[in-house]
């Protein structure tokens, strides 16, 4: 096989949560070029991303992972739509801000469920259908810079990010013997509707351009080939690793 057809996902099926904007919506677009047809699952209506790829390669799946039921609603209509699955990819997440005394449980238990426990449970029910199809798999966790950093002012977000990437870690270390590699992507500042309020605070905006040696926040487009890479034969022999796309942040 030649070096570039390793990249190609001709064929493969792939799950894509917080499908409808920002970091999502680039995966999407990115898995599809490479020839993967998407069930992007949001909260919200995916037109804009619809729009954006072929119709027979996408199908928009309604779902809020704040709901118990949403991983293997998730599941079941990617199966209705598609009859397997291939890659998933677990990029929904929420964050909530406030100074630590001030934090409340409410904004703890949202950000844990949304971004970690959702994440593990369609994780897991995405293992059992590639165990059950055998042939391998993808999984791929969106973690963060506060996968290896503390932050300030969003300590459950910080939680939830160092734990997906542990989590990356040990679901790598069960399915790796399966063909399954799990994987995750740590992007750096993106412009994202999550780091809006950041991006709108002057100094704080400066404070995090002056840190970046590449001088820019990221964007989604920026994802694109750590996604279709973690998605692709090209990875086979990675496994449990958490790839930061982030500017040359963390080497600063």
């Amino acid at each position: 096989m030649q070096i570039l057809d390793q990249f190609r996902l001709d064929g493969k099926i792939a799950i894509v949560t917080g499908a409808n904007t920002g970091l999502g919506q680039g995966m999407c677009a990115a898995l599809a070029e490479a020839g993967a047809r998407v069930a992007g699952a949001a909260r919200r209506d995916c037109a804009e991303t619809a729009a954006l790829l072929p119709p027979e390669q996408f199908v928009p799946i309604l779902a809020d992972l704040s709901d118990p039921g949403a991983p293997a609603q998730i599941l079941l209509e990617t199966l209705a739509a598609f009859g397997r699955v291939d890659i998933l990819v677990n990029n929904a997440g929420i964050i909530r801000r406030s100074d630590l005394p001030d934090f409340t449980e409410r904004d703890w238990d949202d950000v844990l469920q949304v971004n970690l426990k959702a994440l593990f449970l369609l994780s897991q029910a995405a293992a059992r259908q590639f165990l059950a199809q055998g042939g391998g798999g993808k999984i791929i966790n969106i973690a963060s810079m506060l996968s290896f950093q503390g932050g300030i002012r969003v300590p459950s977000y910080t939680a939830s990010k160092s734990g997906v990437r542990g989590l990356t870690m040990e679901m790598a270390n069960e399915l790796a013997p399966h063909g399954i590699q799990v994987n995750a992507i740590a992007p750096g500042y993106m412009v994202t509707n999550n780091t809006a309020q950041l991006r709108a605070d002057e100094k704080r905006n400066a404070e995090i351009l002056a840190r970046i040696p590449a001088g820019r926040w990221g964007t989604p487009a920026d994802l694109g080939g750590a996604c279709v890479f973690l998605a692709s034969a090209a990875s086979d022999y990675v496994s449990g690793v958490t790839l930061p796309v982030d500017g040359g942040w963390l080497g600063r």
